[in-house]
C-alpha cells in the first residue's frame, strides 16, 4: 500500500512542479480548454505514472483514474479561478488531487484511518501548543507592545505602511513556531541561527530610525517574541513529561 501511495504521489510532484513551466500555466489560464499545454500536462502525468509503476497491468485502471482525474479538475480550476484568490484555488486543485490518489490507492489496497489518536493528550497538547505560540501570542504581543506602536503611529506612517499587508503579524508567527520545533528537538544552535538573521535584516530599519520609540519597538517585539516562542516550548515539554 504505502509503495503504491508513494509511486503516484512521487508521479503527481514531479508532474505539477517539476515538469510544469509557468509558461504552460500561463498559456493555460490564457487559452484555458485550447491550450495544448493542458493535454501536455496530462500526457506527462500519464507517462510518469507508467513509468514509475513500471507499467504493471494491475495499476492501469487506477492510473487511468488519476490522469483523467487531473485532466478535469484542471478543466474547472482555469475556469473557476479568480485572480483574487487564485492562492486559495491552488490549494484546492492539489488537496483534490490528492484525495484522488488516496482513493485510488484505497481502491487496491483498503486501509483503516485510525482517528483515535486525534483524541490523546498528547496530540492534543500539541495542538494547545502550536495554537499558543501562533495566534494567542500574536494577540498578547499586540497588546503588550500597544504603548509604542500607538506612539510610533501617531508619528509617522512608516510602521502602518510596513504591516499594511499583515506581513510582520506572519513573520512573528512562523518566527515563534520555529524557536517552538527548535526547542521541541533540543536544537538550540537554531535559536541563535533565527536571532542572527533577523538581527541582520532588521539592521537596516534599526539604522535608519529617526525615533527612538521605532528602535524599542522592534527591539522588544523580537525579545518577547523568541522568549514566548521559548516558553510554550518548554511548558510543552514539562507537561508532556507528565502525560
Amino acid at each position: 500500500m504505502l509503495t503504491l501511495l508513494l509511486q503516484l504521489l512521487l508521479a503527481h510532484l514531479i508532474g505539477d512542479f517539476v515538469l510544469q513551466p509557468n509558461k504552460w500555466v500561463e498559456h493555460k489560464k490564457s487559452l484555458k480548454i485550447k491550450s495544448k499545454y493542458l493535454y501536455f500536462h496530462a500526457a506527462i502525468h500519464l507517462l510518469l505514472l507508467l513509468l514509475i509503476t513500471a507499467f504493471k497491468t494491475q495499476y492501469l485502471l487506477g492510473i487511468a483514474v488519476v490522469v483523467i482525474s487531473h485532466l478535469i479538475i484542471d478543466f474547472l480550476k482555469i475556469y473557476l479561478e479568480k485572480p483574487k484568490y487564485s492562492k486559495v484555488y491552488f490549494f484546492a486543485d492539489q488537496l483534490l488531487h490528492l484525495l484522488v490518489i488516496a482513493a485510488v490507492v484505497y481502491a487496491y489496497h483498503p486501509y483503516e484511518l485510525n482517528l483515535q489518536y486525534l483524541q490523546t493528550p498528547p496530540f492534543l497538547l500539541m495542538v494547545t501548543a502550536v495554537l499558543s505560540v501562533t495566534y494567542v501570542s500574536a494577540i498578547v504581543l499586540r497588546i503588550l507592545l500597544t504603548q509604542w506602536s500607538v506612539q510610533i503611529k501617531q508619528e509617522t506612517s512608516e510602521l502602518i505602511q510596513h504591516n499594511s499587508n499583515h506581513a510582520g503579524k506572519y513573520i512573528g508567527i512562523l518566527e515563534r513556531l520555529f524557536i517552538f520545533f527548535f526547542v521541541v528537538i533540543n536544537f538550540w544552535e537554531g535559536i541563535g541561527f533565527l536571532l542572527a538573521a533577523k538581527s541582520i535584516f532588521r539592521f537596516g530599519d534599526l539604522k535608519d530610525a529617526k525615533d527612538i520609540k521605532l528602535t524599542e519597538y522592534i527591539l522588544i517585539g523580537t525579545l518577547l517574541s523568541f522568549g514566548m516562542g521559548i516558553l510554550c516550548a518548554q511548558l510543552y515539554l514539562a507537561v508532556l513529561k507528565i502525560l
